[in-house]
């Protein structure tokens, strides 16, 4: 199998990989808290703020489309391949971010960066969960994610700075990368000389054309063009239509959710009866935890794109804030969910069982959106708006590392690559959906707010406020649309509570997943939850 390079590594490769990781997590952490500070200020450059919504819906789609092909690459060909792959367009879109000069080349720069972005984090995963065992694996994928806690201070100093400074595209950098590309051209050239990198089976030659079909066969090609041609043209008219002509009388905005819903079933028809190499494996569909792992992930990312996706801009506006540190608050949730991550990471590997975490979680991330309905804006102090950032930040990292514990530990080892990036490819999905309702509400009732409270305003000056980030203080506007986000964002938050108590508890101790209870040197070890006499009751769950 394509991992078993990675699993037969020596202790001294085995450091370098890990040292690897690090240096890889850092660059990529330090990316990720400074980039979205950009893209509000890139958009609000081009005039086209209220389009932050679209362009992130657009993203979430491709990136969590993306995820499965880059699964099935990284186990068609190898790590090193997948790896190559998604590094070329992480470079591409940071150049193609920093040389735009209209908000359509940004939104093209962010799609294909954020292809390069998720793939590289999904790969650590996958490989993650190549060389360590359940009870471990939690705590490791934690400790991966240690930089963002560094990066949420340096990264917000560093973003400030070149924001009042060189501005916005010089923030977008992929000389910051050379690190990156280093340790992978070295680890790439390691497997090669030890022989673990995968090598071409002997046999008769296939011509270019048989091998495009394969490849196009084995990535599921269609498949994925289907799913993501659905969400694509349901989700994107709930922020379009606002902008459309004659909004939802135009028949465009109605026949693109017309089309998406039918492509559905004929997504579910192709993959479940025609494909050799389904997205979505039908195994995965009859299998308890990747189903609630899939639906609380996607849950649980909707309540949070409804509340954070113009939480940056809101708290610019109502809090007296200085740029600094309204972009140190924008990273509260990141440093709890980081801290608290590594401490579910902790108690999965005492106590070593992932579904009391789980719920902590959630319950948890729930009473965080209650909290920021009334502790939201400018009549709340600072410490309020900070705590229910920090809550759902501690709730989100007790229940993200033991939701991707629990549905890797219910596949056979050869699955865990697939069910890591179609967990993902759900949650992704549900991302985009909380994204495309917030902005549905921000573009719907924002204006009409701004007419309510400025009167004596002229349209036009109206809409120059509502598209500007650096628009007149209107405090109530902003405040009465944040409050319809949170109450939204905490009734889909209920959801992920009530579906954990489904969740198999499972054990985790020295075996690499519980189906195969084999460790990872492929030999037998104990699970107190299988009876020898009945072992198909773990592989049933």
């Amino acid at each position: 199998m394509p991992s078993s390079g990675v699993r037969t590594l020596g202790d001294t490769s085995r450091l370098a990989m890990t040292l690897k990781f690090g240096t890889d997590a850092y660059i990529y952490s330090l990316d990720g808290t400074t980039t979205y500070s950009y893209l509000a200020f890139a958009a609000s450059s081009f005039g086209d703020h209220s389009l932050i919504s679209t362009i992130q819906v657009a993203q979430s789609i491709i990136i969590a489309c993306g995820k499965p092909v880059i699964a099935k690459i990284a186990d068609v060909g190898s790590r090193g391949t997948a790896y190559v792959a998604v590094l070329i367009f992480y470079v591409i879109g940071y150049i193609v971010i920093a040389s735009s000069n209209n908000v359509q080349t940004l939104a093209g720069g962010i799609i294909i960066y954020a292809i390069g972005y998720t793939g590289l984090q999904l790969l650590t995963q996958i490989i993650i969960a190549d060389m360590t065992t359940l009870k471990w694996r939690g705590l490791v994928s934690g400790l991966i994610s240690m930089p963002y806690i560094i990066n949420a201070f340096v990264g917000s100093n560093i973003s400030a700075n070149v924001l009042v400074g060189a501005g916005w595209r010089w923030g977008c950098n992929p000389v910051s990368l050379a690190p990156l590309i280093t340790t992978l051209l070295w680890a790439e050239r390691k497997a090669r000389k030890q022989g673990v990198a995968p090598t071409r089976a002997s046999g008769p030659q296939l011509s270019f054309f048989a091998r495009t079909l394969s490849v196009v066969d084995q990535l599921d090609v269609l498949g994925s063009l289907l799913i993501e041609t659905s969400v694509a043209l349901i989700l994107l008219p709930l922020t379009l239509s606002n902008s459309a002509k004659g909004g939802w009388n135009n028949a465009s905005m109605i026949a693109m959710i017309v089309v998406g819903c039918i492509l559905i079933p004929v997504y579910a028809l192709w993959d479940l009866k025609f494909a050799n190499y389904p997205v979505i494996a039908r195994r995965f569909v009859f299998n308890r935890s990747v189903v609630l792992a899939c639906a609380i992930g996607a849950f649980d990312f909707v309540s949070f794109y409804i509340s954070y996706t113009y939480l940056y801009s809101f708290v610019l506006v109502v809090k007296p804030w200085s740029l600094l540190n309204a972009t140190y608050f924008s990273q509260t949730q990141t440093v709890a969910l980081t801290v608290f991550g590594i401490a579910g990471g902790v108690a999965m590997r005492y106590f070593h069982r992932s579904k009391p975490i789980l719920l902590a979680g959630v319950a948890i991330r729930l009473l965080g959106c209650g909290v920021m309905i009334h502790s939201r804006g400018a009549n709340a102090s600072d410490a309020e708006v900070v705590w229910s950032q920090l809550l759902q930040g501690i709730g989100g990292g007790f229940s993200a590392v033991s939701l991707q514990v629990s549905a890797q530990a219910s596949v056979p080892h050869a699955d865990v690559a697939m069910v890591t990036a179609v967990v993902l490819l759900i949650t992704e999905i549900g991302g985009a959906i909380g994204t495309a309702i917030a902005g549905s509400i921000w573009t719907h009732l924002m204006p009409g707010k701004l007419a309510y409270y400025l009167p004596e305003l002229s349209e036009e000056d109206r809409t120059t406020l509502f598209g500007s980030l650096y628009a007149v203080a209107v405090y109530q506007s902003y405040d009465d649309v944040m409050k319809i986000l949170t109450i939204v964002a905490t009734v889909f938050a209920v959801v992920p509570l009530v579906l954990a108590i489904w969740m198999p508890n499972w054990y985790l101790g020295d075996q690499q997943n519980a189906v195969e209870n084999v460790d990872l040197a492929g030999e037998k070890v104990d699970n107190p939850d299988v009876v020898a006499q009945q072992p198909s009751r773990v592989s049933s769950l």
